[in-house]
């Protein structure tokens, strides 16, 4: 008999009730170390405080009114992403998916309304993840989220990420655009070089495509620069945001230049909650934060010293992890042992890690995480690593 709620997760068995900063309480009373952040969500920590004073002052005004009508809280935050970003206009979502969505509507669109109806098609990259919508599978392609879902959505090509001779073979006359992750999330924490996100920068520019950058889990300070791509020193034309800049409000965002988004007009598209006073007023909060300087050089500290007390935990446990990769406070552990005995192994030692694609877990702590949260990471999974080791033997 099927539950009550539909099983397409294989949940752990734990029920968090309350939480505090970097912690989980669950309802047993006991505290978990949480370095997923709610799979990079929870980016300000678990209950912040200006976070919770912006939404409780916000509720008790106003929560939804549609996109029927000018929402002040809207207007203000995407008027902050425009400030500090590429981006000339801003779409609100509720999450990465429909921003995925609007993505890839906005860039066959262009080019229809610019007299190029032929450039539909769009490159994307193995190992990728751009949410489980149609479209969203059918940019990142593999069998793991297409398998029975066919017919697929067509117009979509997907070659080896870093690959510039097939890239550079695959780009033609009828490629509308090039969708990436700047560092792959879900695919096992792998970051593309800066070098290969100018050769596809300058690849669209040769083509007259459009670059689509997915920064849903790589964006907003996750690396330690707003965007992920501003380490490259590039500029998309269209990016997905969501995750973080809800700071575990459901929100997302779509941002475009204006050229890209010249074909979306009146009607083009919509949502109800998009973009709600609620998200909103949420958002602009994070936005404060994280846009301060100070904020991110403390972010790229923190990540320095997590990066190298990971290291040691590689070096001292060989039989159970492999390597660190990433950037910022998104950095993976690629592991020897089953990656998801380790993810068990952290459980027993009340600490939260997230499984990724090529025997990785994801290490994604709130950016606020503490020097003394950080110490006390590295000792629950010691624990863990020690634990696999002596089931091992």
């Amino acid at each position: 008999m099927i539950p009550s709620v539909m099983p397409t997760y294989n949940r752990a068995p734990l029920s968090f009730e309350q939480g505090e900063g970097s912690w989980l309480i669950e309802t047993s009373g006991t505290r978990y170390l949480d370095l997923g952040a709610g799979v990079a969500v929870n980016s300000l920590g678990h209950a912040n405080p200006a976070l919770v004073e912006a939404l409780t002052e916000q509720a008790g005004k106003l929560w939804h009114t549609s996109n029927l009508y000018q929402i002040p809280n809207q207007q203000a935050l995407a008027d902050m992403l425009v400030e500090h970003t590429f981006a000339e206009t801003v779409f609100f979502t509720n999450s990465g998916t429909e921003a995925c969505e609007l993505a890839i509507k906005m860039a066959r669109k262009h080019f229809h309304d610019a007299g190029q109806p032929e450039k539909v098609e769009i490159i994307g990259f193995n190992g990728s993840f751009h949410g489980r919508s149609a479209a969203g599978i059918a940019a990142a392609g593999g069998d793991k989220l297409t398998k029975g879902f066919g017919p697929l959505l067509p117009g979509f090509t997907h070659l080896e990420l870093g690959d510039m001779d097939a890239l550079s073979a695959a780009i033609c006359d009828r490629t509308a655009a090039i969708i990436v992750e700047p560092v792959q999330g879900e695919g096992g924490i792998i970051p593309v070089a800066d070098q290969v996100l100018r050769d596809m920068r300058a690849l669209c520019d040769e083509h007259g495509a459009l670059l689509i950058l997915d920064e849903v889990q790589c964006g907003m300070g996750r690396t330690g620069r707003l965007f992920a791509h501003e380490w490259a020193g590039i500029a998309p034309d269209i990016m997905m945001v969501a995750k973080g800049i809800g700071g575990g409000f459901p929100l997302g965002a779509l941002l475009a230049t204006e050229k890209a988004a010249s074909g979306m007009v009146s009607g083009s598209h919509g949502s109800t909650y998009g973009g709600n006073p609620l998200g909103c007023a949420v958002g602009l909060k994070v936005m404060q934060i994280v846009t301060d300087p100070a904020f991110l050089d403390e972010v790229n500290r923190k990540a320095g010293l997590l990066r190298q007390k990971l290291e040691g935990l590689v070096a001292g446990h060989p039989e159970v992890f492999e390597n660190v990769r990433g950037s910022g406070l998104m950095l993976g552990l690629v592991c020897k042992a089953p990656n998801l005995d380790v993810v068990q192994a952290g459980y027993d030692a009340n600490v939260l890690t997230v499984p990724a694609a090529g025997n990785a877990i994801r290490l994604l702590p709130p950016l606020t995480i503490s020097d003394e949260d950080i110490a006390e990471a590295l000792t629950r999974l010691e624990t863990a690593a020690t634990a696999i080791e002596t089931a091992v033997k």
